[in-house]
């Protein structure tokens, strides 16, 4: 079990982007959502390459949080690997595929909010 500073927010969206950047997803992005609703103060929102790639994004992520003891809400859509919630009470996880992605847009519904769209990276050859 981790000790109380580890379990911060700050914390777990770190360990967020660490299993994310872990798993290879892609166009990741950050949604600040605390001053537009009660529910989450942060969203991340990634694109998996196929359903297989999103769910084993979303398995390794709550593989993850358990494993550092923070405390998942929920799961949903991981059996359809389209589009997978996951619910860490103060953050959410969106790992979608491409065509779920475009098709939701969940970032235009959130448009007001400022986002960061994180890049992988950059690695020496």
């Amino acid at each position: 079990m981790t000790n109380l500073p580890e379990r911060s927010i700050p914390a777990l969206k770190a360990l967020i982007l660490e299993c994310l950047d872990d798993m290879k997803a892609q166009k990741v992005e950050q949604l600040e959502v605390a001053e537009l609703c009660n529910f989450a103060e942060t969203m991340f929102v990634c694109t998996g390459t196929s359903r297989r790639h999103v769910q084993s994004i979303a398995e390794h992520l709550v593989e993850q949080v358990k494993h550092r003891g923070f405390f998942k809400q929920g799961v949903e859509g991981l059996e359809l690997g389209e589009w997978v919630l996951v619910d860490l009470g103060e953050v959410l996880v969106h790992v979608m595929q491409q065509e779920a992605r475009e098709y939701y847009d969940i970032e235009k519904l959130w448009f007001t909010i400022p986002s960061t769209r994180l890049q992988p990276p950059v690695t020496e050859n």
